[in-house]
């Protein structure tokens, strides 16, 4: 069985949100997959887990229809988690937040370090989410992007992407009761041209 195989792509899933770390403690626990059948194709370097597929790790826990893992010459791998959806959930590095993930389809690379969501993808940490049919994030670079279809298709019509981003809670101000002064005004949302 292959299930270390497993362990790059599940810690990619649980970066999705970053700045972030997710817990590094997790990276040293055992890895625990469950599934209704595996097939593993040694001669192919293939891993197929199907059927109510639940990966935990540590405080990680993955759910998807079908995982598929492939290891290359070079032992690289490539991940990929199918379902409806692929869920995703794991506390962060010295915090009491978590961040989870859900997409119909997630990709992990591990020789590029990049993770890819697709379809009705959505990352959240605490009440803060980013929404798009296309999530991808680059661990080296620590980049995200986020679209309304995946690189190489045509963008639907009406198709956008969305963050909710709540400030931080500050505390009282002595002088609150004073007036700010004029409101901001702010231009419209007019959505899709």
């Amino acid at each position: 069985m292959r299930t270390s195989l497993t362990a790059g792509f599940l810690a990619a899933l649980a970066l999705a949100a970053l700045p972030a770390a997710a817990e590094r403690a997790d990276r040293e626990k055992e890895i625990v997959v469950g599934a209704d059948r595996l097939v593993a194709d040694d001669a192919k370097k293939t891993s197929t887990f199907e059927g109510n597929v639940v990966v935990t790790q540590g405080t990680m826990r993955m759910t998807a229809a079908k995982v598929t893992v492939r290891e290359d010459a070079e032992r690289h791998k490539y991940y990929v988690a199918n379902g409806s959806p692929v869920t995703f959930k794991q506390k962060l590095d010295n915090s009491e937040e978590w961040v989870e993930g859900f997409a119909e389809r997630a990709e992990f690379d591990d020789r590029n370090d990049v993770l890819r969501l697709y379809d009705h993808a959505r990352v959240r940490r605490s009440q803060n989410e980013i929404t798009g049919d296309f999530i991808s994030y680059d661990m080296r670079k620590e980049l995200a992007q986020v679209t309304g279809a995946p690189p190489g298709t045509t963008v639907p019509a009406g198709s956008r992407v969305k963050a909710v981003i709540l400030p931080p809670k500050k505390a009282p101000d002595a002088g609150a009761g004073k007036s700010a002064g004029e409101p901001l005004k702010l231009k419209p949302d007019e959505g899709p041209k």
